[in-house]
């Protein structure tokens, strides 16, 4: 029957998820940080009313008749975790030739299964920046519904690439290549805004391009510019008319540049970026998203067999300058926001970023920060989200210790609430 395994695996899903919240939570906090540019605080009450906070109080005052309390005095309660860059409907490791064999209906189950995983690691919001057409705007759906544990999404949908650039379908014959199209490639101004049109049409909450080349596909022609900057600036043009951001995948320092010059939102990866690029980044306003995990995850499986020789041949251009930037990028006061592209590393694993984005030059209250009130305002939802605070969603999470100090921590959370609803 058609869609068998996704209703099987929604149906298991839903049986994972928490009861339906109460109207009204309080929330005991030993610890309490109200944002990553706030104090460690003290024993809190926090009270929650249908997915909202409504109060944060110092001390542990008593729960009101009928509402349900929470007992986090052993831990810290912190705003829940953001990540800019995930791809849910992937697994790592994965031959390439899958994209012939795998089904929408299969990407579903995957994602459904890496919603939840992400959540409990202490994920709240993410954005997912490339996927089958469908798949994550009915998991956007059903998160926020609360007919499935997970995190806020907010999806692109399928990626805009050049025909046979990182994005497309590669290293197929012909004729298969032509099959497996999805239909976001574009060549030319007119052709490209009529792709973001197509996009917003279909649900995208952003437009996703990859500016250069990539690493883990078979185009192996180098990891500079893709499109041109004509193509770019219609992209974006279009996408603003819209009232849609634009995240570019980019590597190649010259094409980063000519990205950031287009006005796209956010450069993801940024692995060759120099101080010409930085410079336009920072005069454009136009933030980093380094997705160091990716590397790691991607390097660990070098000579396993995982990877075509092609892939692998890119994975060891890049292994040695990983992670240089973001030292250079923070030197020079370009924003660095949070992300980590799970799905190329094992999804719940995303808050290893921390201890690398620190290792490279952040302290540790920035790199909280990048991944709460930094990527809130990325997404345009630093009233909603990224802090403890009345009126905001609450997405709270529960930790040991303070991470605003060793954000290492954020590796091993014990609790974790997304929109009101306890995350199981």
């Amino acid at each position: 029957m058609k869609f068998a395994a996704v209703a099987a695996a929604l149906l298991a899903a839903t049986c994972l998820a928490a009861p339906a919240m109460a109207e009204v939570q309080v929330i005991h906090a030993g610890h309490l940080i109200r944002d990553a540019e706030g104090a460690f605080g003290g024993p809190a009450t926090i009270t929650v009313d249908d997915g909202r906070i409504v109060s944060v109080a110092d001390g542990l005052l008593p729960a009101p008749e009928g509402a349900t309390l929470v007992d986090l005095t052993g831990s810290t309660v912190m705003p829940g975790l953001i990540d800019l860059h995930v791809h849910f409907d992937g697994n790592p490791g994965g031959d390439y030739r899958e994209a012939a064999v795998d089904t929408e209906d299969w990407a579903t189950v995957l994602a459904v299964v890496n919603a939840h995983t992400t959540a409990r690691a202490g994920f709240t919001t993410v954005r997912d920046v490339g996927s089958y057409p469908q798949t994550m705007f009915a998991l956007r759906r059903a998160t926020a519904e609360g007919l499935l544990p997970g995190p806020r999404i907010l999806a692109s949908g399928p990626p805009l690439a050049i025909i046979g650039g990182h994005g497309d379908v590669n290293g197929f014959r012909p004729d298969v290549n032509d099959v497996l199209d999805n239909g976001f490639t574009c060549t030319g101004a007119v052709e490209c805004a009529a792709r973001v049109r197509q996009a917003a049409q279909n649900g995208s909450d952003l437009i996703k391009i990859t500016a250069t080349g990539g690493v883990l596909s078979q185009q192996g022609r180098g990891l500079e510019s893709h499109f041109t900057l004509e193509e770019m600036e219609s992209i974006v043009t279009t996408a603003r008319s819209l009232g849609l951001d634009v995240a570019a995948h980019a590597h190649g320092a010259r094409g980063i540049e000519a990205a950031a010059r287009a006005g796209v939102a956010t450069i993801e990866h940024g692995t060759y970026l120099d101080r010409a690029g930085l410079t336009v980044m920072r005069e454009h306003g136009t933030v980093l998203v380094p997705t160091l995990m990716a590397f790691q995850g991607v390097s660990a499986r070098l000579g396993t067999g995982v990877y075509t020789p092609t892939v692998e041949a890119k994975v060891r251009e890049v292994a040695d300058i990983v992670g240089q930037a973001v030292g250079m990028a923070h030197d020079m006061g370009v924003t660095i926001a949070f992300g980590t592209d799970a799905g190329v590393f094992e999804h719940g694993l995303n808050a290893g970023e921390f201890g690398l984005l620190v290792d490279a030059g952040l302290t540790d209250r920035e790199a909280v920060a990048s991944a709460t009130t930094v990527a809130a305002r990325v997404l345009h939802l630093e009233n909603e989200i990224g802090r403890i605070a009345p009126g905001f969603s609450a997405d709270l999470i529960a930790v040991q210790g303070n991470p605003l100090e060793n954000a290492r921590l954020l590796e091993h959370v014990d609790w974790v609430m997304v929109r009101g609803r306890t995350i199981d």
